[in-house]
């Protein structure tokens, strides 16, 4: 292992929790973070990319949330109710027990959150406050009660286009700016709570009933997660992990944010602060395989179809990210409003990575449609000829820089993963064709995948190192060059593939299992500040190692990584050892779907290793003399 480089220490604003402390909820197009205290901090309705109606997280109590809480709990606990986004936090307090409940309703077409705490032991004091600002924070809306249209009492807030419509069994009081509420609830007692979003011009919709809707949507999620073919060690951590994908996927377009905030930062403190609740092409390819290897088919066309309206038009315009409906404009903008989660700014909505050449792109995009294929979704006429417009682009380009899979806003290099990643495209299409007659240039195919092969080991490998290093004529290495067996580039017990694992793990772990995906002083990102370890590497690890069939090493790293998920199974950006804290925008596809894939080259690798070393019994124990 080597020494860290270590981010800043976070120092949490008023109201701020820390990023593990934060449960997710999620209806299909949207998620909502609910911190251990009962604080639902982040909200964007009605979708993932929409301004946050909730924006806590990033400032203060002032910039919205919706509190509801036993203030004076000595202990709290929390659990998934089974496979789900039902959230269920026990509170204890010297006087009492309650159970709050937690969910955003699946199906029914509409964008809600509903929330029930029941005494079951005792009385409790409750605390509810809910403070609405539309805009990230920014705009303070009209606030005023209104019957709904079966005549219940209703607070409704209104600015522009967005309204927030608040029923239950209590309401809370305007208070300078403001609701709040204090209620005691005794043993068997309930108070029941719906937020919904409605455009202002619209009727306000009926009120939900909370507990037939709260069991429904558990069933409906419990249903989904109970086609998971995975049967091995790590089994609830990928049961979950493949539910965040799924959470993670819009119902209706089909897109696949990468995760469900903004600018949770890379380095308390500084400046790595990104919006990630876009359609990254990359992570959503890589995401489709963990969903088809573990028996997930209907995905692969859904998100095949959203791909082929994405990108339509010239393939010299392909974009690496999207929006969730597919649309193609993603300015980046910063909201100097907010002072950032523990004090990180800027706070950005949009990415200007959109604009960015990465030629590794293609290469995932191709390697998860080949899966589709083998898992039977048959290419359509105008499916294999957008693959080859794409790949025909590609071509033309993939001799140039590019700004590689960690999107760095440095100078363009020739980053080895890109290049390997190309070689994977043009390697699927070629199969493509070879297995399934579907019509191609093969030859010149196939000498254009000889010809990157070469390129490669001729550039990307350090004779003098012995490892492939991160670009070419570079010395150092990169966590992305532990995909290099996955795509099938070199078996994974090469002894180049070998030899990088090591020097990869020599340079870049920091803790047990734990690598930075680079040094950031190595590397022209053009940013300051360093990160902490990135998840996503650090499964990529244990893949490796399992893909070579060090069984035993790849143990050794999924258990240390699992986890650190904690009590609910979710998973950041990066986890600072150190500290103990996560870091990083939360849930991340990119993470879970690399703990997936990692728990699932594991579990072949046990039975690959348990058939070598099954041997008949030819003699038993000899007794000692």
């Amino acid at each position: 292992m080597t020494t860290p480089q270590r981010p800043a220490a976070a120092r949490l604003l008023p109201g701020q929790a820390p990023i593990e402390e934060y449960a997710v909820l999620g209806d299909g197009h949207t998620a909502a973070l609910v911190s251990l205290r009962g604080s639902v901090d982040w909200l964007c309705l009605p979708r993932f990319d929409s301004d946050a109606c909730f924006a806590a997280l990033l400032g203060g109590p002032e910039h919205g949330r919706w509190l509801l809480t036993v203030p004076d709990a000595t202990h709290v606990a929390r659990r998934w109710r089974g496979d789900s986004f039902v959230l269920e936090t026990t509170y204890r307090s010297p006087t009492g027990t309650a159970v709050v409940t937690d969910a955003m309703p699946l199906g029914d077409g509409r964008a809600d959150l509903v929330r029930r705490v029941t005494c079951t032991e005792g009385e409790v004091h409750v605390e509810h406050e809910w403070t609405v600002r539309f805009g990230y924070g920014d705009v303070e809306p009209w606030v005023r009660h209104e019957p709904d249209r079966d005549g219940d009492d209703a607070i409704r807030a209104v600015a522009g286009p967005d309204s927030l419509v608040l029923r239950g069994d209590r309401l809370p009081r305007a208070d300078d700016r403001h609701h709040r509420d204090d209620v005691t609830l005794r043993a068997g007692e309930h108070l029941e709570l719906a937020l919904t979003w409605v455009p202002s011009w619209c009727e306000v919709p009926p009120r939900l009933t909370v507990e037939s809707r709260v069991d429904s949507t558990a069933i409906a999620w419990g249903l989904w997660a109970r086609d998971c073919t995975y049967d091995g060690p790590y089994r609830e951590a990928v049961v979950r992990s493949l539910l965040v994908l799924r959470m993670l996927t819009d119902a209706t377009t089909g897109g696949i944010v990468a995760a469900a905030t903004t600018s949770l930062p890379e380095s308390p403190g500084g400046e790595r602060n990104w919006d990630y609740r876009f359609c990254w092409l990359r992570d959503a390819a890589l995401t489709l395989e963990a969903l088809i290897e573990q028996g997930f088919r209907a995905e692969a066309t859904e998100w095949r179809d959203w791909l082929m309206r994405a990108v339509a038009g010239d393939p010299r315009d392909l974009q690496i990210m999207y929006r969730l409906d597919g649309g193609r404009r993603l300015r980046e903008a910063t909201l100097d409003h907010l002072p950032g989660y523990a004090g990180s700014r800027p706070v950005r909505v949009g990415n200007a990575a959109a604009g960015q050449v990465q030629h590794d792109v293609l290469g995932e995009v191709m390697s998860a449609l080949a899966m589709a294929r083998a898992a039977g979704l048959a290419e359509t006429t105008d499916s294999w000829s957008l693959q080859r417009h794409l790949l025909d682009a590609l071509l033309a380009d993939w001799r140039r820089p590019d700004r590689g899979i960690w999107e760095v806003r440095g100078e363009p290099r020739h980053f080895t993963h890109s290049k390997v990643m190309a070689w994977a495209a043009v390697d699927r299409a070629v199969r493509a064709a070879e297995l399934h007659g579907l019509d191609a240039p093969l030859a010149r195919w196939r000498a254009v995948r000889d010809e990157i092969h070469a390129d490669v080991l001729a550039h990307g490998w350090s004779a003098e190192r012995g490892t492939f290093v991160q670009h070419y004529g570079a010395r150092h290495t990169d966590a992305s060059l532990l995909q290099i067996p996955q795509v099938g580039f070199l078996p994974a017990d090469d002894p180049r593939v070998l030899a990088t694992v090591a020097a990869v793990r020599e340079e870049l772990e920091v803790a047990p299992g734990l690598l930075l995906r680079y040094r950031t002083e190595r590397t022209d990102d053009g940013l300051q500040g360093h990160e902490a370890p990135f998840l996503a590497c650090s499964f990529w690890l244990a893949d490796a190692l399992a893909r070579a069939d060090d069984v035993e090493g790849a143990t050794r790293v999924l258990d240390a990584l699992v986890p650190l998920g904690g009590d609910l199974g979710l998973l950041a950006e990066q986890y600072d050892p150190a500290t103990g804290r996560m870091l990083g925008n939360v849930p991340q596809a990119l993470s879970h779907l690399a703990l997936v894939r990692a728990a699932h080259s594991h579990q072949l690798a046990l039975r690959r290793t348990a058939g070598r070393r099954a041997q008949p019994v030819t003699a038993g124990r000899e007794d000692a003399a």
